[in-house]
């Protein structure tokens, strides 16, 4: 026997008022009932009142209320996530349609060195998969929180555990040592690590999100030395490439970084030695923006390209 077809429960019938719902966001995301008060137009009293209500509806306490200050609860903190990526959602689509048009503008941040020697290089693939795609790049040293709203994406290096928002692994990267080949021919090939050691080596420093230099490349190969050759040391990863690239010594070279240079001649290896640390390239999404049909294409064509 067929069972009739139960109605489906619209979002109405489930939250008790869509006002509470703004509200506590407002609360959670100010710490405050003054604050989201005055934020919202309203008084303190109206506020409390509607929280009071959400925590009855849901069977739980949404806050701590300590002396001149609140907190989260284990409920709430779980609330406020779901309310904070939709809300954002919302309102990244509601900015878009106001101007009259739906824009396809993507912000993009990404480290200095990924931007430079790869997304740059490559936009002329992307704008062939979606021409009417508006990329904004912002350079970061140091990880933005993505639920501040700055950020659509961002290309991170780590191990992919970020809380801020949807990571998706990209790819893995390796490190070995390079040169140009002007400096190669001048100098004699160093055969055994400790050779290499003993070359005028380029340095850089290791970024907020702890790249590999040649302290800790050495010591991943086990080999370990109380001071090595550094000829030049460079904040950025960019510098240390262009100095090589130049004929200054030789630097340790990101393979998805510098894979043009290597095709084209511009950098040679030195040797066949080469560490794959634990951490990859992932891209995390934004709250609110995983299924942007415009941040599917990025995925994609940052994939396809490094491939």
């Amino acid at each position: 026997m067929r069972m009739p077809t139960q109605p489906a429960k619209g979002y109405r019938r489930l939250f008790p008022s869509l006002m509470a719902l703004v509200q506590f966001e407002a609360v959670a995301r100010l710490q405050s009932f003054t604050e989201a008060a005055a934020e919202l137009g309203v008084t303190q009293a109206a506020v409390s009142k509607q929280i009071k209500m959400l925590e009855e509806s849901v069977g739980a306490a949404l806050f701590v209320r300590q002396y001149r200050s609140i907190a989260l609860t284990h409920e709430g903190k779980a609330l406020s996530v779901a309310m904070s990526g939709a809300l954002q959602g919302i309102a990244s689509v509601y900015d878009e349609l106001a101007q009259g048009h739906f824009e396809q503008e993507i912000i993009l941040a990404s480290t200095a060195a990924l931007t430079h020697f790869w997304l740059l290089p490559n936009l002329a693939t992307l704008r062939a998969m979606n021409p009417a795609i508006k990329l904004r790049l912002t350079t970061q040293m140091f990880n933005a929180d993505l639920r501040r709203n700055e950020f659509d994406v961002a290309v991170r290096w780590g191990h992919g555990q970020w809380q801020d928002g949807t990571s998706i692994f990209l790819f893995k990267d390796e490190a070995f040592p390079v040169c140009s080949p002007a400096w190669l021919a001048a100098h004699p090939q160093p055969i055994t690590t400790e050779n290499l050691a003993s070359q005028p080596l380029i340095d850089y420093d290791a970024t907020s999100e702890d790249w590999m230099n040649w302290d800790k490349w050495f010591k991943h190969l086990g080999f370990h030395r109380p001071r090595l050759n550094c000829s030049l040391r460079c904040t950025l990863f960019n510098d240390a490439v262009q100095a090589a690239l130049h004929g200054q010594g030789i630097t340790l070279g990101w393979r998805a970084l510098i894979q043009d240079d290597l095709a084209a001649g511009r950098l040679v290896r030195i040797t066949q030695a080469t560490v794959q640390p634990s951490e990859s390239y992932y891209a995390v999404i934004a709250p609110g923006n995983e299924n942007r049909p415009v941040v599917q294409t990025l995925l994609q064509w940052i994939r396809q390209g490094l491939d």
